[in-house]
């Protein structure tokens, strides 16, 4: 496929677009229009609600569809997703999840050359916008890393955004620890404050050399990983480099019964307070996932301004949810989502997160299908500090998804509802970012999903053929993740 990317409509006059229903913004609300109208120029939204009188240079009618504002991804998978490996292969630690003593002794490898780690971070962008996903702020496994991510692999990652028009705030991973298991199946963290400290210096320098490129679409990051392999003097400095930046900064925490009791044998304490005690909390700081803590670790997270990153998929598949979203909504929790996972499905992540808001609560009527709406738009947008983003309305960013409501969505009398019972990422036809049309009928230009799809495929099974090399005791993959049910493997061309 080789379609030249739309630009910016800016040369040709005001873009406006019609549909069944619009999804605006009003007083601090989403509201919905009927028969409604979005009207950009450039890459700002100018005019959203019904019977525009200005200039047009080009009119788009989507019929019996909703025009909304873009999802916003805290957390968004940025390579091909190992974790779901571990569906139905536990515990994690004999499954390669976690490095064993000899493999660690030998000196870590990348298991990924830098043409494979490119690959994967352009092909997870095009799966992001395929879903609607127009802000993403990307997540990878170290697992099958030498240590941290690295600067060329993001500065490739910008340059794959700028093409492909993703809006991302990019910063590659970094940590000063990982867990071992020792021969014995004892689990022991160990911590390399030097390499920390090199991750996070690599990761300003990223910071201070890339914001801002592609016009404003690539933003910047840091991005320590998991709260448990850190020390208290390298996050201070961590917090205090972002609030100098002033850029995000996401650390995942509160999201294991290892993190948990980690941080008790560690520090004597909770994730949460042990964050408040040393300054590192804000309301630039993005905290998945939320869903191993104590009510009052909550309400210190809550207080302090940071944003909770929702990610009920990646959660529910190992028996956990966030206790209780509508709870926490109330109580003055900023709430954003993320996929974490593929599929990349920001609809599927919605709804799972409506059923499982709803278990946990024990109220059939909280949360609503406008609460996990409002996450995915304003309120990744407001834990990025961008009044500019997850909504239509004057002034913004001409950020904007079409969902087809065709007959495989049923009937519809309210769109949210609809997307809440029976849409999904796929129901997804159109995708403008920044004013430039970056997928129309489910085409991205310049981007080939089968030819990709195939490489991907072919590329994961290379590294899972290597999983014996990093798995406790080394089993073949047959014995790691072994088939559902027993699998007739085919022995060759079959005789005539």
């Amino acid at each position: 496929m080789s379609i030249e990317p739309e630009k910016n409509q800016g040369s040709e006059g005001p873009v406006l677009l019609t549909a069944r229903w619009i999804v605006g913004h009003a007083d601090g609300r989403h509201v919905l229009y009927e028969n409604g109208e979005v009207v950009y120029d450039g890459n700002e939204i100018i005019f959203v609600g019904q019977h525009y009188t200005g200039p047009v240079g080009r009119r788009i009618d989507y019929g019996m569809a909703l025009i909304g504002p873009g999802f916003i991804d805290l957390d968004a998978l940025s390579d091909l997703d190992t974790g779901v490996l571990g569906l139905d292969h536990q515990p994690g630690w004999k499954k390669g999840r976690v490095w064993p003593r000899d493999y660690v002794n030998a000196g870590p490898v990348e298991m990924l050359d830098p043409d494979e780690l490119a690959f994967q971070k352009r092909y997870a962008f095009a799966q992001l916008i395929r879903n609607g996903i127009t802000t993403a702020l990307p997540i990878a496994s170290l697992f099958y890393r030498a240590w941290n991510e690295t600067v060329d692999e993001f500065a490739s990652a910008a340059n794959s955004a700028g093409e492909l028009g993703l809006r991302v705030y990019l910063g590659p991973a970094f940590r000063a620890g990982h867990s071992v298991v020792e021969e014995d199946g004892s689990i022991v963290v160990e911590i390399d404050e030097a390499r920390g400290a090199e991750g996070l210096q690599q990761a300003i320098e990223f910071c201070m050399e890339h914001e801002g490129r592609h016009d404003g679409l690539v933003r910047t990051m840091l991005a320590p990983d998991r709260i448990e392999f850190w020390t208290e003097g390298l996050l201070r400095e961590t917090a205090a480099a972002a609030r100098d930046l002033d850029v995000p900064l996401r650390l995942h925490c509160c999201q294991s019964e290892f993190e948990v009791n980690t941080m008790r044998e560690r520090f004597g304490t909770t994730s949460a307070r042990w964050l408040q005690s040393i300054g590192f909390l804000g309301e630039k700081v993005l905290l998945p996932h939320g869903t191993n803590a104590e009510r009052a670790d909550l309400d210190i997270i809550a207080a302090s301004g940071a944003t909770l990153v929702h990610c009920p998929i990646v959660m529910a598949r190992h028996g956990v949810a966030l206790d209780n979203f509508a709870d926490l909504r109330r109580a003055g929790m900023r709430i954003g989502m993320g996929t974490d996972t593929w599929p990349p499905d920001m609809v599927l992540n919605m709804q799972v997160g409506l059923m499982l808001g709803r278990v946990m609560s024990g109220d059939t009527a909280r949360p609503a299908s406008t609460d996990l709406y409002d996450a995915a738009t304003t309120g990744g947008a407001d834990a990025l500090g961008r009044s500019d983003l997850g909504r239509l309305c004057k002034g913004a960013k001409a950020d904007i998804v079409v969902f087809n409501l065709g007959a495989d969505l049923g009937q519809i009398t309210d769109p949210i509802a609809g997307l809440m019972t029976s849409a999904s990422g796929r129901d997804v036809d159109t995708v403008v970012i920044d004013g430039r049309t970056v997928m129309q009928n489910g085409i991205i230009p310049g981007f080939d999903f089968e030819a990709s799809h195939g490489r991907a495929q072919r590329q994961f099974e290379r590294l899972v053929a290597r999983y014996p090399e990093r798995t406790w005791r080394h089993p073949p993959v047959e014995a790691i993740f072994p088939p559902s049910y027993p699998t007739i493997r085919s022995t060759g061309v079959a005789k005539e």
